[in-house]
């Protein structure tokens, strides 16, 4: 005679940190981890996307009413009481004492229900499958599968959405009862599935009930529930704390995101009218400089002359002619010394003329020197101010990284709101006090 051993299929409520072991409960053996097996690991916010984007899209288009469009699927339906976001069955061949995971019975039952796994989908192809494993770790080997039911050509709400009682009805299973649901009829029909592969394996299914739950796995299950319960109720203390934290520090930002604005915005109006002023300055001063070389030009030239009229009279006069009488040579002379005079006037006018405006141009050189050098001092202090508000910003992008890109917009938006508001109440006051008076 074959073996006999129960099977044991029941509904779990679907902790995906507890079957994706990311935490080891203290009756699993770590060591034995490597033997478990994997068969999918997918985010059901993913797969819901996969599953409904598209008749979503659909569902929304037709609305004319923006209050009765959905945002987001996964969420209506988390936050609902109609459907659950997704199921969980545990399989298990035997007990602890009679198919344990370290024995050659144990490896048995898990080959069993690897055969039973892979073709999991195929039979049920409206039970979306997006997380689904085989513990080796624990007392007794045992699978969680994680499903999303769903139906298609729907005529009410979303043409293809979550139903549990559509997806049993898609496989044959309508009509059911308080006592014999339709997923109670799924579970039975599994369960014969289950049975001729263990059959093919020479294990005989030994029926101790209907719809028995198998003691062990129950027992098992409850006391894992509570662990991870008392876990995740120590977590969900921390997040709290985590959540009042980055509530106060969303505050803390929210006014500091204004400052650095308000900051960011004078320095680059500062700068730009800086670099402006510092620009007409420089042309400014190489116009001066190019009128400053004319005029040394002409200086010079003055310079000429005042050097070839400043010679002896004797050097420059002409010799009076032999037996030239005074008149004569007058005569020949006095034009001459008329025109002389005539340019040294004209020469010494253009001198003073030139001296002014020199001094009038070194001054203004001299001021618009220190024009740039103010204006090259704030550029200095622009530029320092822009290091720090760049490193201000770099924090701004790390808080981003933390916090989350939304929740900073959105803080960043409401500082915005406040800061209109209070200008448009400051305008309101100033109008009030006019009309008073």
């Amino acid at each position: 005679m074959g073996l006999e051993r129960t099977i044991s299929m029941v509904t779990g409520k679907g902790l995906v940190s507890h079957n994706s072991r990311k935490f080891h409960a203290k009756n699993t053996d770590p060591e034995r981890s490597c033997w478990n097996v994997e068969y999918c690991n997918e985010s059901i916010r993913t797969v819901y996307h996969e599953l409904f984007d598209g008749a979503l899209a659909r569902y929304n288009a037709k609305q004319t009413r923006m209050d009765r469009r959905i945002d987001d699927y996964y969420e209506k339906i988390r936050s609902g009481r109609q459907e659950k976001t997704f199921h969980e069955i545990i399989v298990q061949i035997g007990d602890k004492d009679n198919m344990g995971a370290k024995t050659e019975n144990g490896r048995l039952a898990a080959k069993v229900l690897d055969e039973y796994m892979r073709d999991f989908q195929r039979r049920n192809p409206v039970l979306r499958v997006f997380s689904a494993y085989l513990h080796m770790n624990e007392a007794t080997p045992h699978l969680h599968i994680d499903f999303i039911p769903y139906t298609t050509g729907s005529k009410r709400g979303l043409d293809t959405r979550v139903s549990l009682k559509q997806a049993m009805a898609v496989l044959g299973f309508k009509g059911g009862t308080r006592s014999e649901t339709e997923l109670n009829q799924w579970i039975s029909a599994e369960k014969d599935q289950l049975a001729a592969i263990m059959q093919k394996h020479g294990i005989e299914w030994e029926k101790k009930g209907t719809h028995e739950k198998h003691l062990s796995i129950l027992d098992f299950e409850k006391k894992e529930r509570a662990k991870e319960v008392a876990e995740l109720e120590e977590k969900v203390s921390t997040l709290t704390q985590e959540k009042e934290y980055y509530a106060e520090l969303k505050e803390t930002l929210r006014e500091q995101l204004c400052d650095i604005d308000v900051e960011v915005r004078a320095a680059q109006k500062q700068r730009i009218a800086a670099e402006t002023e510092a620009s007409t300055a420089e042309k400014k001063a190489e116009e001066a400089q190019k009128k400053l070389s004319v005029m040394n030009a002409n200086i010079k030239q003055v310079e000429q002359y005042v050097v070839e009229y400043a010679r002896p009279p004797d050097n420059w006069l002409p010799e009076p002619a032999t037996l030239e009488t005074a008149k004569s040579y007058r005569k020949r002379v006095v034009p001459m010394m008329e025109k002389l005079v005539r340019s040294m006037r004209s020469i010494y006018a253009k001198y003073l003329e030139l001296k002014r405006r020199v001094g009038s141009l070194a001054k203004r050189n001299e001021d618009l020197e220190k024009q740039v050098n103010c204006l090259n001092d704030i550029l200095e202090r622009s530029q320092s101010e822009n290091t720090v508000l760049r490193g201000k910003a770099a924090d701004l992008d790390r808080v981003r990284a933390v916090i989350g890109v939304p929740t900073v917009e959105q803080a960043i938006e409401e500082a915005k709101r406040i800061e209109r508001c209070f200008t448009q109440q400051k305008i309101i006051r100033r109008k009030h006090d006019r009309d008073s008076r």
